[in-house]
């Protein structure tokens, strides 16, 4: 079992930044992406970046030139810094990893509890 634990979430004013972190921990011989995704109320849970091992990055169209994905392979740690927020970009954002947990397993997907992120005036 993998469990990923995130922070970063509040509160932030249009225009405002955010860095978003999560921190996967468990049965992870290798780490192969992690990613964030988000969610509003009447939406199906949304792709908002990945990130490989290798470093390769995926953004929706949404947040490409605002967000920027990173990972710390050391730490088992994703972050996302979420910069020019926009009122839209309130939802609960969920971290998401792919990973291998044994030299015998093929992949594990993992999703965090959720952290809110709100922008309001």
């Amino acid at each position: 079992q993998v469990q990923l634990v995130e922070s970063g979430g509040g509160l932030v004013q249009p225009g405002g930044s955010l860095r978003l972190s999560c921190a996967a921990s468990g049965r992870i011989l290798r780490i192969n992406a992690m990613g964030w995704y988000r969610q509003t109320p009447g939406k199906e849970r949304e792709l908002v970046a990945t990130i490989t091992d290798t470093g390769s990055t995926n953004y929706a169209d949404f947040v490409k030139g605002r967000f920027t994905i990173s990972m710390d392979n050391s730490k088992n740690t994703v972050y996302l810094q979420m910069n020019s927020l926009k009122f839209e970009d309130t939802a609960v954002y969920y971290c998401n990893a792919n990973t291998r947990p044994t030299y015998f397993s093929s992949v594990d997907i993992s999703w965090g509890q959720g952290t809110q992120v709100t922008v309001s005036l």
